[in-house]
């Protein structure tokens, strides 16, 4: 994880590094959605917001500006737009962007998550999941793989080792093989492209 100004997640011998997991600063904030601050150890997720020193906004682009930095309780935040859990030591746990949280069935699912429990099993090269427009759950759970060379793909074990790891409504409702990640030079998720290809095998 990267969290510039934000906190830091700490190595040592006897402590591996954590992927998304990190110690916040003095300066760093957690709100839910009504812009109330959680408190340490609290099992709602809110957004991450830094109150430090912060550009005024975007150049030409209020929009943007007023979307990003934020005024609570009189004070102001950057807000990146993540969304984390608060452990009672103080220690952030990264759920994913708000902007790909997948709401289904009235609970909200974070991607991220999904992807890992896939990404845990060998067959599975790389893992994206999105939400596609569902009649009944609003949006359905779709998880996109990439198999390791000579895997085939079985649906139904994947969903199922999900279904073992998280919570069952974050299952996927289907799962798709790609031929290829959707993943930019950088290693960045292409979700837009993931999405149009489940999509399009969606409706074969």
């Amino acid at each position: 994880s990267e969290a510039v100004g934000f906190g830091a997640s700490i190595m040592t011998r006897d402590a591996p590094v954590e992927t998304a997991r990190f110690v916040t600063n003095d300066l760093c904030r957690v709100f839910d959605e009504q812009d109330r601050e959680l408190p340490r150890g609290s099992d709602k997720p809110g957004f991450i917001a830094f109150g430090g020193p912060i550009p005024k906004g975007y150049y030409k682009d209020p929009e943007k500006t007023a979307k990003t930095f934020r005024s609570i309780d009189g004070h102001r935040y950057a807000v990146p737009g993540d969304y984390c859990l608060v452990a009672e030591d103080g220690t952030l746990t990264l759920l994913g962007r708000g902007s790909v949280c997948i709401n289904s069935g009235g609970e909200k699912i974070y991607p991220e998550e999904v992807e890992e429990a896939l990404k845990g099993q060998p067959d599975v090269e790389d893992a994206l999941v999105v939400g596609l427009p569902d009649p009944t759950w609003g949006q359905a759970v779709t998880a996109i793989v990439h198999l390791v060379p000579g895997a085939g793909l079985d649906e139904a074990a994947l969903v199922a080792t999900v279904r073992e790891r998280l919570a069952p409504y974050k299952a996927p409702k289907r799962v798709f093989a790609a031929p290829q990640p959707f993943r930019a030079p950088n290693g960045k998720a292409d979700y837009k492209a993931a999405r149009a290809f489940a999509e399009s095998a969606g409706a074969a």
